[in-house]
């Protein structure tokens, strides 16, 4: 491909950034100035420059690095173990959420790629820098980003495999949940994988996405007879100490390296309850 194809077509970068780079001849292959319209061959050392112009930097409060189990991390990304009961970014600038505390671990503004919710634990990844952060969006709107979780639910789960489509659309009376809505609501698909059965009545299964609506996995399971143990919203009576969903797995290739990435992590508390409950 030629330059301009590298930068605008597989690096995402922005027009304006673009612009930047080409007349402060901050691009260089294999350490000489090139033209636009060169080609770029197998092998080649791609050189980009960037200063503050090109990418203000973004300031956020610092939170405490102390909070963050790092899981992976390189010059361009990091994944962390979110803990149950910390929301992955702030809604508003003054809350201090897990992106303040990566950001305060790195010493840098760091970018969130995907969230989790509050209740929920597991890996997530983030950006870095603000050059990386398309691509890495890209790769996550494009599904080439596979999420997996366990989950603890109630009662037997006989199949070993499902798959749930039911749409998923906002509670009316409850502006915190959603519903399963067949008219109104938002196509969703959920792949379930029977882990375990207990003795108890309660199933540990796996839960991967093919859709990203908010509350996915816990609307489909409570609306299938299978609540999530500990969840506040829609499993109310559950006595257990934390909602019992949990990101285990992350993989994807790495956009630059095309290294392939695969990460797997639980936490305390879930294996915790895991072995309560289970």
């Amino acid at each position: 491909m030629t330059v301009k194809q590298l930068l605008e077509e597989q690096l995402l970068i922005p027009r304006k950034i673009r612009h930047f780079l080409r007349i402060k001849k901050h691009i260089l292959i294999n350490q000489e100035e090139v033209h636009w319209n060169e080609m770029v061959n197998p092998g080649d050392v791609c050189q980009l420059t960037f200063d503050e112009e090109d990418y203000p930097n973004k300031e956020i409060l610092w939170g405490n690095p102390d909070l963050v189990q790092e899981v992976y991390q390189d010059q361009h990304l990091i994944i962390v173990n979110k803990p149950e009961g910390m929301k992955t970014h702030g809604n508003q600038p003054n809350e201090i959420a897990l992106l303040n505390h990566v950001s305060a671990y790195i010493g840098q503004t760091c970018y969130v790629i995907h969230r989790l919710d509050m209740e929920t634990s597991g890996l997530v990844l983030f950006a870095k820098n603000p050059f990386i952060l398309p691509i890495l969006n890209r790769l996550l709107e494009k599904k080439e980003i596979a999420r997996e979780y366990w989950t603890l639910v109630e009662g037997r789960v006989e199949s070993k495999e499902l798959v749930f489509r039911d749409k998923i659309g906002r509670n009316r009376h409850d502006r915190r949940k959603r519903v399963v809505d067949p008219q109104n609501g938002q196509y969703a698909e959920t792949h379930i994988s029977r882990l375990k059965q207990f003795p108890n009545k309660t199933s540990l299964v796996r839960c991967k996405l093919k859709t990203g609506r908010t509350h996915q996995i816990r609307v489909h399971l409570s609306h299938h007879e299978h609540p999530i143990l500990g969840d506040p919203l829609y499993n109310s009576k559950s006595k257990t100490s934390r909602l019992m969903l949990h990101a285990f797995h992350l993989s994807f290739t790495h956009p630059l390296t095309l290294e392939k990435l695969s990460f797997t992590a639980l936490s305390n508390t879930f294996e915790t309850e895991l072995k309560k409950n289970g």
